[in-house]
């Protein structure tokens, strides 16, 4: 397969989901609430499994797409409209525990050197929390996309591949 066969290929429209997959997936490694200069959120977070099980999802919805030639914009919103949830829902629950554990580790250090406690500041977003919603995003976008175009046949017509 060439590159002229690679642009194209009727199914190539696939190829968007399959990085949108692939940078959910690479977003599950990266912090998503950062706290004084450090990351949480990232692999070993149950909401970070999950996005990585998604984006693997997608990755491989999007490429049984290309093989087969059949359509699964379906799969994909639903995968896209799961992803979207956890990243919205974990940074909001992991947003208020970095804070709490913080403020906790603040008063234990202020009880053990007799003084008052500091301010510990607030939480910010980190870049696997903007890496997963865009991709998470992009995926919802292109699965409503069958929705939208009304099309007419939802699958390819096969082809001679002679």
């Amino acid at each position: 397969m060439g590159f002229d066969d690679f642009r194209r290929h009727r199914m190539r429209a696939y190829y968007l989901p399959f990085a949108a997959g692939a940078a959910l997936a690479i977003s599950a490694f990266l912090p998503r609430v950062m706290h004084a200069g450090a990351g949480a959120g990232s692999v070993p977070a149950a909401a970070a499994f999950w996005i990585l099980a998604l984006g693997c999802i997608a990755m491989l919805l999007a490429f049984l797409s290309v093989i087969t030639r059949k359509n699964s914009r379906h799969p994909l919103l639903l995968v896209g409209l799961l992803a979207l949830a956890i990243e919205f829902l974990g940074w909001q629950w992991m947003r208020r525990a970095v804070a709490e554990r913080a403020w906790a580790n603040a008063q234990a250090s202020a009880i053990l050197a007799g003084g008052v406690a500091a301010d510990v500041g607030s939480t910010t977003p980190g870049i696997g929390l903007y890496i997963g919603l865009a991709a998470s995003l992009v995926l919802v976008f292109f699965g409503l996309t069958i929705v939208f175009k009304k099309v007419s046949r939802p699958y390819a017509p096969p082809q001679d591949d002679v």
